[in-house]
């Protein structure tokens, strides 16, 4: 009998999807080109708006095909095989290794392990693995407790960074140039950053099938954890800015290091960023979880990836879990950290807006959640994802093109399955 896990356990894989490196890490890149407080406010608010619409397209999809993979099921169903495919070949290969490898690479990066640091990630992959390939009732125990201590941590950054005094140079500030640069291409760009750090609103409905009464659970999980996640990123923004100088964090990757080390110091640094590496495992095994699903469902359906289609008696779709967990290793030790992150943004958040799209074409079923305001706030969406797709091809050409390749070789494939 398939073990089901309740909507806290749901809620804890979307907040655990999401909060991961992104929001302790994308700041930097962010201020190179996006300085005014306001334009940080409004990319981390625009980017929170587009998940919460996202949030709510994934809970009618979700509640209206009642199948784990997610996206893939739905593209395949809506609009053809061959774009659900697409979207499962691109989870496999950087949809989720994509930001597991990233995981592990900026967890290596926190401890300060730079010597060690590619295999000391494929270490906590490997372990994290481990802990999912027994039971569903496992994967749920250990990742709940793994969340609480996420969202613990990341209140208690909050609170501190809100009580301390501010650093007496720091990066605030709340002139009008914001006005200018919202319409900077570094705002477009910035804002692919941000809508990765909110990647993973939509994990939940992955694994529709093994949530107890999806029709209640899915929608709490999905739009109650987007809804808490950026209430916590704005927060957390706020902090660095109110800690750290422009020129401390413009180009850095460990924004939040850099910060907790001008209020408390060296050891304050060293904690936080011990905690910050920590918290990243709830990020891994949130991945693992469910894109090993995503990778399940296309193997189901395609034979050229069916070896993969095998579940345990227990219901883990065990090859496809590992197969997730190698590619993830294999990017964790050739990958560089900004670049994976980008091409992975990029084409995550393409499929992503397509998905999106796909509810405007449903017929709507009596017993699902109802998205309110469709199809208004789809094409909301659509419009913000499209224009900052638009810049991001256009200023990171090179990113975009490993990104579109990957969708060409996905499509390649596709038809090895005739």
């Amino acid at each position: 009998m398939q073990e089901k896990i309740g909507w806290k356990t749901a809620f804890a894989i979307v907040i655990s999807n999401m909060i991961g490196t992104g929001v302790f890490t994308s700041l930097g890149y962010q201020l190179t080109d996006v300085q005014n407080t306001w334009s940080i406010v409004l990319l981390w608010l625009i980017g929170g708006v587009l998940a919460l619409i996202g949030a709510l397209t994934f809970a009618e999809l979700g509640t209206h095909f009642r199948e784990s993979g997610g996206d893939y099921i739905y593209l395949s169903r809506v609009f053809h095989p061959l774009v659900g495919y697409v979207y499962a070949w691109i989870s496999l290969t950087v949809g989720f290794s994509a930001p597991i490898a990233i995981s592990a690479m900026a967890m290596t990066e926190y401890f300060g392990l730079e010597g060690l640091a590619s295999w000391f990630g494929v270490g906590v992959i490997l372990v994290v693995t481990v802990l999912h390939s027994v039971s569903v009732r496992q994967s749920g125990g250990f990742h709940n407790a793994m969340t609480a201590l996420k969202i613990v941590f990341v209140f208690v950054l909050i609170i501190i960074g809100l009580c301390v005094l501010p650093q007496e140079t720091n990066a605030l500030n709340f002139d009008d140039t914001w006005q200018s640069e919202w319409l900077l291409p570094g705002f477009a760009v910035s804002l692919i950053y941000v809508t990765y750090a909110y990647t993973g609103w939509n994990s939940a409905a992955y694994i529709t099938d093994e949530i107890e009464a999806p029709k209640i659970n899915l929608p709490k999980a999905l739009i109650g954890g987007t809804g808490l996640v950026m209430l916590v990123y704005i927060l957390l923004q706020f902090v660095f800015l109110r800690h750290a100088s422009v020129a401390q964090m413009a180009g850095e990757t460990e924004v939040a290091k850099i910060a907790f080390e001008n209020i408390g110091g060296t050891s304050g640094a060293w904690w936080v960023s011990v905690f910050i590496a920590v918290q990243l495992v709830a990020t891994i095994s949130g991945y693992l979880w469910v894109g090993s699903r995503i990778v399940y469902a296309m193997a189901s359906e395609h034979s050229l990836w069916k070896p993969l289609a095998v579940k345990t008696n227990k219901g883990i779709p065990i090859r496809a879990l590992w197969a997730l967990t190698v590619i993830s290793i294999l990017l964790t030790l050739t990958g560089s950290f900004q670049q994976v992150l980008l091409y992975a943004s990029f084409v995550l958040q393409l499929m992503g807006t397509l998905t999106v799209a796909s509810l405007i074409f449903v017929r709507r079923k009596e017993d699902t959640f109802k998205s309110p305001l469709r199809p208004y706030l789809q094409i909301i969406y659509i419009i913000f994802s499209l224009w900052a797709i638009f810049y991001v091809l256009t200023e990171q050409p090179y990113e975009s093109m490993i990104g579109l390749g990957i969708v060409a070789v996905g499509i390649v494939t596709y038809f090895f399955n005739k």
